[in-house]
């Protein structure tokens, strides 16, 4: 089994700001739980920039130039209230878009069989033409239509699995019934969206919003009977996953009750899908996740699984 991992040293030199939850030290703990001997087989690969004309398909060639126009050569600028941007934060952002194109191009081309992009900034709550909630562009939405321009797929499906609403990749797939977009997420919570109401054009919008204090019961028994069956009914060609950790139950920023056992769970349920409509195809993508210990031990149990190796005792459960 043959995964890489796209990653890059630029994407530790967007600073958000002093005190940020999304530091680059988020990103330094998941390799740290990488480079141990047990994930050696890990083929590591640094991601390329992000074309622009990657970028213009899903947010508008203006919506780009704008955000690269607007990162500062010294100090911050905020985008918005939780969106801070500073000199390196540019690259940053085109390496992490342009890991999932490549990895993309990695799973289609049969050079490896999954592939997990440890990047940041995140990318989620990127909207067409708005940057918001730590996210300048939508990682998992460029890839999506990366698939479809270079590879030549139609249905693509993102699962997101945070505990925030992948607000900015449902109003990208909102009008297209050939994207499939779900997600669970704590509400009440950031960004506010969600609802179980918003489906989209054709029903390919799937919204599960949990109450805050759920553990892993609610999570998996809506993942087996409301998503995945309905991702079934999709047949997705490919599956990008945008794998938030912050539904841990040690992360600060939510309320869930979730463990690395759920992360490694639902990793494990995709794949079987994954098995059956795109010949194990997967590319996921980091997404939220602000305490580095949790973090650091999810990333693990996740990657463990796309590696199909052996789950540990505490992912077993």
């Amino acid at each position: 089994m043959t995964v890489f991992l796209y990653t890059h040293k630029a994407c530790l030199d967007h600073h958000p700001g002093h005190h940020h939850p999304e530091a680059p030290e988020r990103l330094q703990a998941v390799w740290k739980a990488l480079e141990t001997p047990e994930f050696e087989a890990l083929k590591w690969v640094e991601a390329p920039l992000a074309e622009r004309s990657q970028l213009a398909r899903a947010h508008p060639e203006s919506y780009v130039e704008r955000v690269l126009d607007c990162i500062p050569d010294e100090g911050f600028l905020g985008l918005d209230g939780d969106t801070i941007v500073s000199p390196g934060s540019g690259e940053a952002a085109l390496r992490a878009a342009g890991s999932v194109c490549a990895a993309i191009d990695a799973v289609m081309q049969d050079q490896a069989d999954a592939a997990f992009c440890a990047i940041r900034p995140p990318g989620h709550h990127a909207e067409p033409d708005y940057s918001m909630g730590f996210c300048l562009f939508n990682n998992a939405a460029v890839g999506a239509y990366h698939a479809r321009h270079v590879h030549g797929l139609k249905k693509v499906a993102v699962l997101d699995f945070d505990v925030h609403h992948g607000n900015g990749t449902q109003a990208i797939f909102y009008d297209d019934p050939d994207l499939f977009f779900a997600s669970t997420h704590q509400v009440p919570l950031y960004p506010g969206t969600g609802s179980i109401n918003e489906r989209g054009v054709d029903n390919n919008i799937v919204n599960i919003p949990l109450p805050p204090h759920c553990g892993s019961k609610e999570f998996r028994d809506v993942w087996a009977e409301r998503i995945l069956q309905r991702l079934y009914e999709f047949s997705p060609e490919l599956i990008i996953i945008s794998a938030g950790f912050d539904a841990h139950k040690e992360d600060p920023l939510a309320q869930m009750e979730l463990d690395e056992s759920d992360f490694a769970w639902i990793t494990k349920a995709i794949m079987r899908l994954s098995d059956q409509f795109c010949d194990g195809k997967i590319v996921s993508t980091l997404e939220g996740g602000y305490d580095l210990s949790s973090l650091s031990r999810s990333v693990a149990a996740h990657v463990r699984v796309l590696m199909r190796m052996p789950e540990s005792a505490n992912e077993m459960k």
